[in-house]
This record gives C-alpha cells, structure tokens and sequence, in this order.
C-alpha cells in the first residue's frame, strides 16, 4: 500500500489499547536484550534454520532438515540467486539488474478491448474509465490458461487498483481542486479503482495484451454489484437505505494486495476504506465507537460531496460494507464477487493461501496500520483440489485467529469466536465480531504491530513471513518490534508447530531489522555479507518463487529521503550462512512504490506492478506539472502512469 496515503489517512492512532497490551517493539527488546540479537542474520540465523524453526530449541529437525543443514554447511556462501545486482539510487527511469530484460505491458487508462475508447487525460469520463485499464495498480495475480497455437504462453492478469491521487490523474487540476471535485471527476476516480483482470499472451519472448479475450473485465467502486457471504451477511449493521437486505453492495476500494487460491479464485482486500467517506458522525450514532476504530470517516478523496452513500452522516452503516476480503472469479466474467466476511473487517493488506496437512485452507493476512494485528483465517472444510466447485463457499466457514506474541520465541493464535473470554459479554453475536474484528482482536490482548502488511507462506520450507513496514510513532519496544520510532521495518519469520499451518501455536523470529546497516542511527541488523546495495527500507509486499525463494518489494512512501534512494525489488535469502542477506533487483522510478510481485508458473516471467509514479511531497498537494517522472511514457501531454511491468531473463531461463 502506499505509505503517503497511510501517513495522511491514518496519521491518527486508533488503536486505544496499543499501550495496554504488551506491543511487539517490548517483546522484542526483553527477548533479545536477554540472548542477543541475531548477529548480522548470519550465526544464529543458520543455527535456527537448521532446526527448521524460528526463536525456538525444543524443537527436533527433520531428516529432510538435517540434510538441507549439512548441504548448506558445505557450501555456505552458495547464493540461491543469479543476477547483476544493481545500484541504489533515484531517478526517472526504472532500472532492473543487467542480465534481464523489463517490458512496459499495460498502462492506466489502457484500453482493455478493441471497442473501448484510447486513454485521453484531457477528455477523461467514467464511461471511458469503465472499460479502460484503472489506476494506481497494487496486487498482480496470475493464473495460467493453456497456450494456444503460436503461443508460448498464455494468462490471467488479476490486478488491484488500490486508490485515486485526483491530482496527478487530471491535467491542471487546481490547487483547491479536491473542495472544488466536479461529480464527473468522482465517478472517473470511482471507476478508475477497483480490479481490472486482464488476458495476456507471449509470444517470440514478448508479453502482449489480448483485447479479444472474454475475460477481460473492470470491477470498480462505481457500479460492480456484490454480495455479502458469511456470518455478517444481512446484519442490520449491515443495512443502508440503498440496500434493505444487508447482503448487496455496489464496489470494492482501496484494494491493495491479495492473493489467489489453490481453486483458481483471486482474493482482492480491502485496506483504508475510510479515505472515501465524508460527512459527520453525532457521538450519539451506534457506530460511533466502532467508526473511530478504524477512522472513519477520513475523507481522502471528497466523493461524498457527489455521492451520498460515502456520506456517514447519511448512511452511518455504509462503512461497514468495506474493509473485507473479496473473493473473484477471473475465469467467470458473469460471476458476482463476493465479499467474504469470515475473513473478518479490518485494513486487509493481503490474503496469501496454503493447504494445510488436514486439507483445509489457510489464510495469512495484515492489518496494515500502525500498532495493529497479524491474523489468519483456518477453513472448517477441506479443500476439493479435482473439483473447484465445491470450494465455492469454503472461506465462508472457519475460524479467524489473532496473533499473540511472547518474549520466549512462541506465539499463539487466538480464535476470535462469541465463545472466546470476554467476547460474549461485548458482542451479541458472531456477526459482530467480523464486523469489528480490531476491537475483538484488541479484547483478547493480541500484540500491537508495526504496520503489518504482506504475510506469505512458503509451501518450499515451510516457514511464514510476516512484513512490518515501519511506525514510527512507536515509544515503546517489546518481543516483535525491536524499536522505537520504527522508520525502516522488518521481517518477521513464523514456523508453525509441527509445520501445520493450521495450528494454534508457532515459532518466531526477526530475520532482518531493515534500514541501511552503514548509517548507526538506522540500528539496522542485516547478514554481514549483504552488500552496499543489498539493504533495503519498508518492506511491504513479498512474493515465493516456484523455487522457493523470497523476494521482497518496498513502499517508503514520504520517508524516502531518509535512506536517499528509490523503492524497488529484492532477493533476500531465508536459509543457511547467507540468511538475511538482501540483493537489489530493480528499483522505480522517483515518487513510485513497487507492488505485486508474481512468477508465472515456470518462474520465467516476473509481474510487478508500479504505482503512483511521479508522485511526491504531502498528500493531496502531488499535481500532474510537478511530477517529479512522467514514466512511463516521458511526454509533456502525458501524466505519470502506474503500469504492470513484466522481467524476464535475457536468453531464457528462470528470472533471478
């Protein structure tokens, strides 16, 4: 997600226990403070990678764990990857390591036929937006469809597009532009996020756009009709004057990551909802201390002034409609999104599956804002990988868990379910809780985090890796925040008891402390064998190649100019002597976050996703004639263009 934005939406802390229940920055300084921390990534990294485990040395390894010890003992600085690493730095242009290859695929406002009309920034409408290529794209999934003939590969594009910047979307747009928003400009910005799930094709080693393909499709905020599934369905917290049932909803914002299932279906979250909602709130309104949970309303983009649903003054229940996991058929274009409220409400980052040894599903996931919480969702039923149907309704019925972390090296995942300590006396039903997972989550005394957003499994080693981006508002460290004033991030590594993922207690550890190790004040901790370039800021996204390497992108958002060089993509080793060693990749251009990281199936093509390139200083004040790149196309009648970007390897092979 995009840091600036979070910084301006959500500058304000909602969490009103984050004092009170012990928060992960002081857990982490009682842990390490009493064994050490991890030396540089190296010492103590190996020996807990050998085990096979995070924190924990109760714990016996397997014989498969064994023999993966002794191969990296013999072969310790053995790098499992294979690329020119490239330079810190900033400027216009994006840049990827020498010996690979980066094609521009497809731009916002891209048409997705051959009937829609072509992208003209000065003659936008939402009628136009609606059949075009949307903005500011996060989230890239993949699914591969059989090659047709004179084809070497073909597959589903499913993209987010997290959030509208008005300013760098229309040319000459003033400076009071966002008081003044036309009701044309509204519904563009609504049209323009959302999903856009796209055909492409390669052939003669280039990726192309198929414009014919029946599956190409935009899911927007403006008119995409939804439905609610799950506990929560046609609550009464869930009605509004536009829908009696509670059931039905028009859109999906603020999408950020995802994930996509083993069935084939693509999970698109919803994060800072509240940025889109206007209007006052009485005190006295029921949905009062449950809107200042979560910071609502914000009103980031001004649509309320043209669309009264966004107004919480007149529809104080439309909030509660959002901040949920949507589950999307690509492969159906008929097909009704479904917004899955077992997942729980909240600032979904991401929604990364895995199949546990009992068949159900698992789903990692962030709420990505400052001193929030680390959640997984476990399915009641198995998964039927020969028969997808039958997995249709199954992220409707599990249990949602909290994450709790303790000094020792363990965590435990806490159900949130009516039955569960004090949630029976504060809410009336299980319908309640999803609807306010946070203040269940905070009832329970899960751990306050810093910023957690992209949490992904690796089915290779088993382990989860969980990405803090940064909060500096921290005062206070414990087991899982090493320390105050958070500016740089880390990455916390998670092994599930007996590599169950659906297991109620795990492992824990901190396999980098991010920043740049050369500058004290950024108490970074890095293996000592990453070089000058191979440290990186704010990790935010992550991706598991088909070999079972770690790749993480970062979002610095406004802070930047602390470390003095661009977001981008790296390699980060996860095993062995070399764990904990990072390695630059690519980098965007100035004012860009880098998101969405994807392989194709065979790890020869890596999609990523550049987004709000250009774009600088405070929120709201970024204009199309101070953008600071016009990327991708560097033409003076063009504005800066969030765009997928697809690497591959020059002669061939595997990227990285």
């Amino acid at each position: 997600m995009a840091s600036s934005i979070n910084d301006h939406a959500d500058n304000k802390v909602s969490n009103p226990v984050a004092s009170s229940n012990t928060s992960f920055q002081t857990l982490c300084e009682n842990r390490y403070n009493r064994r050490g921390f991890l030396r540089a990534g190296a010492a103590v990294g190996a020996g807990l990678a050998a085990l096979g485990l995070s924190g924990c040395a109760d714990q016996q390894p397997s014989v498969e764990q064994a023999k993966e010890s002794r191969w990296r003992n013999q072969n310790p600085y053995d790098s499992n990857f294979d690329f020119v690493e490239i330079e810190h730095g900033e400027d216009a242009q994006h840049h990827v390591a020498g010996d690979h290859e980066a094609q521009i695929l497809i731009r916002w406002g891209d048409p997705l036929s051959e009937s829609a009309p072509a992208f003209d920034p000065n003659n936008q409408t939402a009628e136009a937006q609606l059949q075009q290529f949307g903005y500011n794209n996060d989230y890239v999934g993949y699914l591969e469809l059989p090659a047709r003939r004179n084809q070497d590969a073909r597959g589903l594009l499913c993209v987010n597009h997290e959030y509208p910047v008005a300013g760098m979307m229309f040319p000459n747009f003033p400076a009071d532009g966002y008081q003044k928003i036309t009701a044309e400009q509204v519904k563009i910005t609504q049209a323009a996020v959302g999903n856009s799930i796209v055909e492409v094709v390669l052939k003669d080693g280039v990726w192309s756009i198929n414009r014919k393909s029946p599956y190409n499709r935009r899911i927007t905020a403006l008119e995409t009709e939804m439905e609610m599934s799950g506990p929560a369905a046609g609550h009464p917290r869930l009605r509004t004057n536009a829908d009696g049932s509670g059931k039905n909803v028009i859109g999906t914002m603020n999408n950020c990551a995802g994930g996509m299932t083993p069935w084939g279906t693509y999970l698109t979250c919803e994060e800072n909802f509240n940025g889109h909602f206007g209007g006052k709130l009485s005190n006295s309104e029921p949905e009062a201390r449950n809107h200042a949970r979560y910071n609502v309303p914000t009103d980031y983009t001004r649509w309320h002034l043209h669309d009264k649903r966004f107004d919480v003054g007149y529809e104080p229940n439309e909030p509660n409609r959002f901040g949920w996991v949507v589950e999307i058929d690509p492969k159906d274009p008929k097909s009704k999104p479904k917004k899955r409220t077992a997942l729980g409400r909240f600032k979904h980052e991401g929604a990364e599956t895995i199949v546990a040894p009992s068949g159900q599903v698992v789903v990692y996931m962030g709420d990505d804002q400052r001193f929030e919480y680390l959640y997984k969702f476990v399915s009641r039923d198995a998964v039927d990988l020969n028969n997808p149907k039958r997995n249709r309704d199954l992220l409707d019925h599990g249990t949602l868990y909290v994450a709790k972390f303790y000094e020792e090296g363990y965590l435990e995942w806490l159900p949130l379910v009516l039955e569960n300590g004090p949630l029976e006396a504060e809410f009336e039903s299980q319908a309640e809780v999803m609807i306010e997972a946070r203040r269940a989550a905070d009832l329970l005394g899960a751990t306050p985090l810093d910023r957690p957003e992209d949490v992904v499994p690796n089915a290779k080693n088993g382990k989860v890796y969980a990405l803090l981006t940064n909060n500096h508002k921290r005062k206070e460290t414990d087991s899982a925040s090493p320390r105050t004033e958070n500016y740089f991030g880390h990455i916390v590594e998670i092994a599930e008891l007996d590599n169950d993922y659906a297991a109620t207690r795990a492992y824990w550890d901190v396999m980098v402390q991010c920043g740049n190790p050369n500058v004290p004040s950024h108490a970074a901790r890095w293996n000592e064998r990453t070089s000058d370039n191979g440290w990186f800021a704010s990790p935010d996204n992550a991706a598991v190649d088909p070999s079972g390497r770690l790749w993480i992108s970062t979002d610095q958002g406004s802070k930047a100019f602390m470390t003095g060089t661009a977001d981008g993509l790296w390699a980060l080793e996860t095993e062995g002597a070399l764990r904990g060693t990072g390695k630059m990749f690519f980098r965007v251009p100035a004012g860009a976050e880098m998101c969405g990281p994807v392989f194709s199936d065979d790890g020869e093509n890596l999609f990523l996703a550049v987004q709000h390139p250009g774009d600088h200083g405070e929120p709201g004040q970024a204009r199309v004639e101070t953008a600071i790149s016009r990327w991708p196309d560097f033409l003076e009648t063009m504005p800066p263009r969030p765009s997928i970007v697809v690497v591959r390897k020059k002669g061939g092979g595997q990227v990285g």
